[in-house]
């Protein structure tokens, strides 16, 4: 298992909630055994699905552009630098509200499984 992961050998995939997302770490392929990080992007007007995730907390940090946070029935505006935390069973979603890619650094305690994530 690697202990450092290379951004330009790593393949983008669809997640359950349709954002685009590059593993840059995890248990499947790292040697991590906790968490996962990834980069998830969302292109302008575009938004994830709703969806919950049973055991993981995770947490987001703003990496470019902006959006609209939604986590259960609160809405949030978040930009470049802004971090979010999201627990276990708390319905959520995000939506570009920018002209720009909206990147966001997602890391998940235990790791990222589609497994874990239940749509809303």
């Amino acid at each position: 298992m690697s202990k450092i992961s290379h951004y330009a050998d790593i393949h983008a995939y669809t997640t359950k909630d349709k954002s685009e997302i590059r593993e840059l770490m995890h248990p499947n392929t790292h040697d991590v055994r906790q968490q996962s990080l990834a980069e998830a992007t969302i292109k302008p007007g575009k938004k994830t699905l709703a969806h919950r995730h049973l055991k993981a907390e995770e947490l987001y940090y703003i990496l470019q552009g902006n959006g609209e946070m939604h986590l259960n029935n609160e809405s949030i505006l978040v930009k470049t630098g802004d971090s979010i935390c999201i627990k276990p069973n708390t319905n959520h979603c995000i939506k570009n509200i920018g002209d720009t890619d909206l990147k966001i650094l997602c890391c998940c305690s235990p790791a990222y499984s589609h497994d874990d994530t239940v749509l809303v």
